[in-house]
């Protein structure tokens, strides 16, 4: 606490509540970055909810939470469109297409990779109870499905978004680090360069993109993270259930 006589510092105009190791917080880190907004980042610690989340998230009680000028922003698919619309000025990349059936297009398999391939994943790291084999297809499945849905939303270019990552690129993007980490934990091969060669390609040049290189985890730390996050979900009693 600031002594008497003392002011405490204003808080940022920008927060955002995550963690590092969380695919829904690192979408907003990278729009964030992508529009070249400063922003304060808040760490939520695992099995534990802070005051400020519970408060700012009060229905679903989860991380990431958008702070913008002290008004919650809850929900990663909703705060990227948040941000977008926000940050809407000369100079900034757009993170949704303009034309609506373009936009259309992308919230449909964004929300199709979080069906498919955020639970799949959970169950292939050992986090919930699952049929391992039966993930590893449905996330085989969707990245097929993602396969041909590049080559029609790119029409030839580097990205989902076309010049520039965008709204799908971050959804897909954002689980990138725990693909590369459940092939460590399942042993099983997820991104294939002979299966998926499109992706592949994508995913190098998606990590390369400079809002992306100093938010996304290395696949080690996430590997120790995921053995972390077991351990405290058993002590909680809550292991293979929930994350």
């Amino acid at each position: 606490m600031a002594s008497s006589g003392e002011e405490q510092a204003p808080a940022a105009a920008v927060r955002v509540l995550g963690g590092w190791a969380s695919h829904y917080a690192i979408r907003v880190y990278v729009a964030l970055k992508l529009k070249g907004v400063e922003y304060e980042f808040q760490q939520e610690v695992v099995g534990s909810k802070s005051e400020l989340l519970l408060k700012s998230n009060p229905v679903h009680k989860k991380i990431p939470v958008l702070l913008h000028h002290g008004k919650p922003v809850a929900e990663s698919m909703v705060i990227l469109q948040y941000i977008d619309e926000i940050w809407a000025f000369d100079g900034a990349p757009a993170i949704l297409p303009a034309d609506p059936y373009a936009r259309a297009v992308q919230r449909f398999w964004a929300q199709y990779v979080d069906d498919k391939i955020a639970p799949a994943s959970v169950v292939l790291r050992g986090v919930v109870n699952g049929d391992k084999d039966e993930a590893a297809a449905q996330v085989s499945a969707a990245l097929q499905h993602l396969e041909e849905a590049f080559v029609k939303c790119s029409q030839g270019k580097s990205y989902f978004g076309g010049d520039n990552i965008g709204f799908l690129d971050i959804v897909l993007g954002s689980h990138l680090g725990w693909l590369k980490a459940v092939e460590e934990i399942a042993g099983v091969k997820v991104l294939d360069e002979s299966k998926f060669p499109e992706l592949t390609a994508w995913a190098d040049r998606f990590y390369a993109h400079h809002a992306v290189r100093e938010v996304m985890p290395e696949t080690d730390r996430l590997v120790q993270f995921n053995t972390y996050l077991i351990s405290v979900l058993k002590a909680k009693g809550l292991f293979g259930s929930h994350v």
